[in-house]
């Protein structure tokens, strides 16, 4: 059965449904047909947007509610057949500055949504989005799923136990979920006033207001994964049983070191726009982990799964969408 005919139908709850990756999700969900419940807490520091699902209002349900508002999540996940657990805080330099509330959202509501699920809906199918920060340095590339999990800051290290809770909660109770570590993610409606989410969005804000960029080092490693691709993979796992209980590596279709992503950029953008190399931020090298690239096969195997959308392009396609829409992300 394809993706269509899986959800057309269902009852979908997507926390942070609007933010970047939720508001993309909750589109192709309506087309599907999908009964689409967003949950988020429209906080300004973690991303979520109403712009996200302009001409879309009346498609989805909105809930403004924070998922460490156990009461909230208790009466949301009631009569749900999927929920694409996205919600978080994404910022790895806000999570070593504010670790507690980092602890509160990524680790310790990630336990009270699942106790939420075993008690008012034990059938539920959960996805849950974590991250390639779980690993840390890399010991080799790619990384696989098999590598050590060693990560650098706080953010990682409760990304971590967020996404073990969930594990537990298949393994244990039956709950069954299964979880994508994510690498860079990128695309329309990312996040791009600041670099809580990630550093391209900064770039692509400044590049389309005509500003140069900078880029620290610009020797490093990185994969990107567009935003359709990490979605496809999403909806994948939740509809195969095969998955339940597993993680999973995303990647992208290569890897490229950030001074020819850059280079890319400014090629997507007509040749318009230049940059600066800039040493890394003391702050910031601290818990950098230096080159990252995964291996994505076991997904690949297991789900049939792998990028579609080849970075020229998904940058192409990221720059249109801000250069229509740019005031609506500042």
């Amino acid at each position: 059965m394809d993706q269509a005919q899986s959800f057309a139908g269902k009852r979908v709850l997507i926390t942070g449904g609007l933010g970047f990756i939720g508001s993309n999700m909750a589109r192709r969900l309506a087309d599907y047909g999908a009964k689409v419940t967003l949950v988020d807490s429209l906080i300004p520091e973690y991303g979520g947007s109403l712009f996200n699902i302009a001409g879309l209002e009346d498609r989805v349900l909105v809930n403004i509610a924070d998922v460490r508002d156990r009461h909230s999540m208790a009466y949301l996940v009631q009569a749900q057949d999927y929920l694409f657990n996205l919600a978080g805080q994404t910022s790895h330099m806000d999570s070593m500055e504010d670790p507690y509330t980092d602890l509160e959202i990524n680790c310790l509501a990630q336990l009270s949504i699942l106790e939420a699920c075993r008690q008012h809906n034990p059938a539920i199918k959960v996805v849950f989005a974590s991250t390639r920060q779980i690993y840390g340095k890399p010991d080799q590339l790619p990384v696989n799923e098999n590598h050590l999990l060693r990560p650098v800051d706080v953010n990682g290290i409760n990304k971590m136990a967020g996404e073990w809770y969930h594990i537990l909660y298949n393994n244990v109770y039956g709950i069954r979920a299964t979880a994508l570590r994510l690498t860079n993610t990128y695309g329309p409606r990312m996040r791009i006033r600041d670099a809580r989410q990630t550093f391209l969005g900064v770039w692509i804000r400044l590049l389309v207001q005509g500003q140069p960029f900078e880029v620290w080092d610009g020797q490093q490693l990185r994969d990107f994964s567009f935003v359709d691709d990490a979605v496809d993979a999403m909806l994948a796992a939740a509809i195969s049983e095969q998955a339940n209980g597993r993680v999973f590596n995303l990647g992208g279709e290569r890897a490229v070191n950030l001074r020819e992503l850059a280079d890319l950029l400014i090629k997507a953008n007509g040749g318009e726009g230049h940059y600066e190399i800039r040493s890394f931020p003391a702050n910031r090298q601290r818990i950098d982990i230096g080159d990252y690239y995964a291996d994505y096969g076991c997904i690949a195997k297991t789900l049939g799964w792998e990028p579609r959308v080849h970075l020229q392009k998904g940058l192409a396609l990221t720059l249109d969408f801000f250069r229509q829409h740019l005031q609506n992300y500042l």
